[in-house]
């Protein structure tokens, strides 16, 4: 989230975010997207989530939603309200290591694990299952011999910093 606004920021930007909305009020993201000048907004996922968030989007007149940590299904009445214009980050090359419960810590364990020589970030468009949707970018880095979870972990972080920005300026500006 805070590398998407800070990207925003930068002459040649063809996007701005307008809100940030988190689905706890104790995320973290909120307070600094508010350090960043950034109106935020907390929305319940529950029966309604859906309706509020799709109101709460309008209200801004969003034209895309990004996600970042979101771990649960993006309702179909906020995929129809938004068709291909829903965009998610994943910390792998995907379609290897996405899915259901795989997520953060656990996508770079199983990374190491599988011995892939090679990682990285996918931005996508998000569909009605879990990481499926249309790849839009993709940044890759070696996975080393010595890697931790922590060390790939943090290169894979920093190509997601270029690769959201990237793909949002992309599809946005077609």
């Amino acid at each position: 989230m805070e590398a998407l606004v800070r990207a925003s920021a930068e002459c040649g930007a063809s996007y701005e975010v307008a809100l940030v909305v988190s689905t706890s009020s104790l995320s973290p993201a909120l307070e600094r997207a508010r350090d960043l000048g950034i109106p935020t907004l907390t929305v319940a996922y529950g029966p309604d989530f859906g309706a509020n968030l799709i109101k709460s989007l309008r209200s801004v007149d969003a034209k895309w939603l990004c996600l970042a940590g979101f771990m649960n299904l993006v309702p179909r009445s906020v995929l129809d309200a938004y068709p291909n214009r829903i965009l998610n980050i994943h910390p792998s090359l995907l379609p290897k290591f996405g899915g259901k419960g795989l997520y953060g810590s656990r996508v770079h364990q199983a990374v190491i694990d599988a011995g892939e020589t090679e990682s990285g970030c996918t931005v996508h468009y998000v569909s009605e299952r879990y990481d499926e949707g249309e790849v839009i970018v993709q940044r890759k880095c070696e996975v080393r011999q010595d890697d931790t979870v922590e060390s790939l972990a943090s290169r894979v972080l920093a190509l997601e910093h270029q690769a959201y920005a990237e793909a949002l300026n992309q599809v946005v500006g077609q």
